[in-house]
């Protein structure tokens, strides 16, 4: 177990990143960012991601590997947005089974949340595969994950998914009749949509690649998410050669949007290089997501705005390194998304609120 030490300098340090001076000077928005405002800093250490709203607008849903919590892989927390100081406690923890755990969201009423974990097949942290095998990046896709929708004390209340699949990215529809989720278990890396007790399940998309990372607009009528498209033999090869081990590579996605029928699939983005993560902004007429195609060195990742015509790419947030999971508050005045800023040189990541200026 590690621990975080703050030393007066630290302390002083991030008073004056938080503070909202006189002048209105902003100290933790970077030049170029005219969509944010007033942005805090929420956590404070280890890598912190997928911070989803709560339908009230006052709590955020993540999982972080925060080794100062006692974390030796990812575990589901929830916060308090405007009470909550995680400089001096821990955030409150669903997972209390351990295991590792990804994808939370709240379920509506907020007295429940949704997430997958590795916990059926025991307390420990699964193994990290090497992810760089032949010198490409790829991400572990455990078939061991099972999704299961616990309340604000930790206690699973219900099992969504029981399979030797990899099930997992669980999110919920703002007419809060319906959740969708990815899924290996027809062969490829699908979207499925469901009750919220798990029946009545569709299989949305059928195309060759890695679907996930997918959100409703907010009618609820569509999905936007992250695809892979392998192409040529050798791609589609590797792409099955990979699956097979458990394995993707998300080094070359593009964003999408489908009906929740899974009629009028379409391509938004074509910008090459590693496009995911992406968000319906309240309006319903653009998106945003994390991109790294203007990155020379592949890991620089930024949030974009595109319309869902695929017209009119924006440049949002101006990160050194890292920046992604954007998500709107219910009433579309708050943004909260992780990122790399002001972490003194380390690799953590954590996440930020702001208000958000059209």
């Amino acid at each position: 177990m590690a621990f975080i030490f703050w030393t007066c300098s630290s302390r002083i340090s991030f008073i004056r990143q938080n503070e909202w001076t006189s002048e209105g000077q902003d100290t933790l928005r970077l030049e170029g960012e005219k969509h944010l405002k007033n942005i805090r800093q929420l956590t404070f250490g280890g890598n912190n991601a997928e911070a989803y709203w709560s339908f009230d607008g006052k709590k955020l849903s993540f999982q972080s590997d925060n080794p100062a919590w006692g974390n030796a892989c990812d575990q589901i927390y929830y916060l308090n947005v405007f009470k909550d100081d995680l400089r001096f406690k821990p955030a409150h923890l669903i997972s209390v089974e351990k295991g590792r755990n990804t994808c939370s969201f709240f379920m509506p009423g907020d007295r429940s949340i949704i997430f997958a974990s590795t916990v059926h097949s025991g307390s420990s942290c699964p193994l990290v595969p090497d992810r760089k095998p032949g010198g490409k990046y790829v991400w572990p896709v455990y078939n061991s994950y099972e999704i299961y929708i616990a309340d604000l004390k930790g206690k699973v209340t219900r099992q969504i998914t029981s399979n030797n699949f990899y099930d997992a990215e669980a999110t919920v529809s703002p007419k809060k009749d319906k959740i969708v989720y990815t899924s290996d278990k027809s062969g490829d890396l699908e979207l499925y949509v469901c009750d919220l007790d798990g029946k009545n399940e569709v299989q949305v998309t059928r195309e060759l690649g890695y679907d996930g990372g997918a959100f409703f607009s907010p009618d609820g009528k569509k999905l936007v998410f992250r695809a892979s498209r392998p192409k040529t033999e050798e791609e589609i090869r590797e792409y099955r050669e990979l699956l097979a081990k458990g394995l993707v590579q998300p080094t070359n996605m593009e964003i999408f949007t489908v009906n929740v029928d899974g009629s009028g699939l379409k391509q938004i983005t074509h910008l090459g290089k590693a496009n995911w993560a992406p968000y319906f902004l309240p309006s319903g007429d653009k998106i945003i997501f994390s991109s790294n195609h203007k990155s020379n060195r592949g890991y620089e990742f930024n949030l974009y705005m595109i319309g869902v015509d695929g017209t009119g790419l924006e440049q949002v947030t101006f990160d050194k390194v890292f920046a992604s999971f954007p998500m709107f508050s219910p009433d579309g005045k708050k943004i909260a998304f992780s990122s790399n800023r002001f972490n003194g040189g380390t690799h953590d990541t954590n996440i930020f609120v702001a208000d958000w200026v059209d």
